[in-house]
């Protein structure tokens, strides 16, 4: 066997096992050990922190174990936990529903009061959602709204950032303000968030802007200037800090698009509502939205279901998706403890893990996405994890929603779609992957060459370089190829240094588009 390692990225060129080995040369665990110290003696580590633990996925055995009991920055790791409590909890056929109610008469069309749009905190309502919630209003007869549209976002509180979360990260998309009302523009499902879209007009003048879905709770504040054609676009959005504007800037040739977050998700939602509602011919005679909690005894006059959990798993899991993690986190707390807060939520996921080996005291998680500075886990604790799943009803939706090593389909390699191409882990691995600036994480599950499941939990912590994802691979190859009581130490090379980081290119590549 031949390691190459290219672009940061580790491939395998098979050319064949010798059988039979020196006198003396480490053979089974032994051999998987040597290799894999040799692996962790990459530069990239030198000053890191780092844990890793490989086990027998049948009965836990434990055949490799470094730094397992350090406590570390789990970054999107984090994502196990709240998957697995969520699971535990709301059980994978739970739906979250939003409803139109109004406590108010209806005579001949006339609604005379309030309509209430209220959210359980789907993070997978869309525009399109919105529209089927005005049209079965508009086919219940309902042609006008004497008062007006209110919102009503109680079912979680109304914190909206997580302990711990970096300020910087407010404008983008992958770190969206958290309400039990909210919308996502994309089949992505990146609640939250707003597509801003950008056309060239004449050269030199500024582009055309226009948001997805159209709502004026935010401003669009235009410094672009269009390029000649055939030149590169720079396009650069941006929503100010704590505000409600979105300053786009650069230069912009051809068609482009990014995302921005938006400062208020309730208000943004109940304005596509009313949007919607006025496209199905209903009058709301009272324009300015509002926000209050909907009437006791109120009558549902419309209402919207999500997919299950079981489906939510793949965009959230495979796209590593922050805002569906604190939407689950709240949710729980909201059902086992009438509360949608993280405290109350984070509280069940301690209950609902202690018995799948997270024991609740030994780790620290404050929020449901692993995007806190402040969450602390062991490489221990994940495999524990990882293990004890294996057992539950659910773990087949959970182990398919797992990013895939080398599968091209966003939906099914996930961030893993560019890794491990060409290795015996191709279509093997499946794992999380959890990236923060010097923090990366890789635990999950692969199948080893004599036919054997593993469980293995890898999380970096500490380093200086650019993400260290060639030494991750090496590790999920190795235990690819591993040959069980057979198996023969390989000539495994250090991988070579990641190199300088810069902005943003450690955070999980689903957030920055680049897998």
């Amino acid at each position: 066997m031949r390691w190459r390692f290219t672009s940061g990225v580790v491939a395998v060129l098979l050319v064949g096992l010798v059988g039979g080995s020196a006198q003396g040369e480490p053979t089974g665990q032994d051999a998987l050990r040597l290799d894999l110290d040799k692996i962790l003696a990459a530069p990239a580590l030198t000053g890191a922190h780092f844990g890793l633990v490989v086990r027998k996925a049948a009965n836990g055995e434990v055949l490799y174990t470094r730094g397992a009991t350090g406590r570390l920055n789990p970054a999107s790791n984090g994502k196990l936990l709240s998957s697995a409590a969520a699971l535990e909890s709301l059980g994978a056929g739970h739906r979250f529903t939003t409803e139109v109610l109004s406590g108010a008469r209806t005579v001949g069309g006339v609604l005379l009061g309030d309509l209430h749009l209220r959210g359980t905190g789907d993070p997978t309502l869309r525009e399109a959602d919105l529209n089927a919630l005005a049209d079965q209003l508009a086919r219940s007869g309902v042609r006008t709204v004497t008062g007006r549209v209110v919102a009503d976002d109680t079912w979680f509180d109304g914190v909206p950032f997580g302990s711990g979360w970096a300020w910087d990260d407010e404008p983008y998309y992958y770190s969206a303000p958290i309400s039990a009302l909210t919308l996502a523009p994309n089949s992505d499902f990146d609640a939250g968030t707003v597509l801003v879209q950008a056309q060239p007009g004449a050269v030199g003048k500024p582009a055309q802007i226009r948001l997805s879905p159209a709502t004026s709770v935010v401003t669009v504040d235009n410094r672009t200037v269009t390029g000649a054609p055939g030149t590169a676009n720079s396009l650069s959005v941006e929503r100010e800090h704590g505000g409600s504007k979105i300053v786009v800037s650069g230069t912009v040739a051809a068609a482009a698009e990014d995302y921005s977050t938006v400062g208020d998700p309730t208000a943004y939602t109940a304005d596509v509502f009313a949007t919607a509602l006025a496209a199905k011919g209903i009058n709301v005679i009272r324009r300015d939205v509002g926000r209050g909690v909907a009437p006791a005894g109120a009558k549902v006059l419309a209402t919207h279901s999500s997919m299950p959990l079981a489906e939510l798993l793949v965009p959230f899991m495979k796209l590593s998706n922050n805002m569906h993690a604190e939407a689950l986190v709240k949710a729980m707390g909201r059902k086992e403890k009438g509360k949608g807060t993280w405290a109350a939520g984070i509280e069940v996921m301690a209950q609902k893990l202690a018995p799948l080996g997270v024991p609740a005291g030994a780790y620290r998680m404050v929020d449901g996405s692993g995007l806190s500075r402040m969450d602390l886990l062991t490489t221990e604790q994940l495999s524990n994890l990882l293990v004890a799943a294996q057992a539950k009803p659910w773990f087949g939706a959970w182990y398919e929603s797992m990013p895939i090593a080398g599968k091209p389909d966003r939906m099914v390699g996930g961030t893993l779609r560019n890794r491990m191409k060409g290795t015996p882990a191709e279509g093997n691995v499946h794992a999380k992957t959890g990236s923060l600036t010097s923090v990366t994480g890789l635990s999950g599950y692969v199948t080893a060459a004599n036919g054997e499941k593993l469980v293995f939990a890898s999380v970096m912590n500490n380093y200086l370089t650019a993400k260290p994802a060639a030494v991750e691979d090496a590790i999920a190859v190795r235990l690819a190829n591993y040959q069980g009581a057979a198996d023969r130490s390989l000539p495994v090379p250090t991988p070579r240094s990641a190199g300088a980081p810069s902005p943003h290119t450690d955070l999980e590549c689903s957030w920055t588009r680049t897998c």
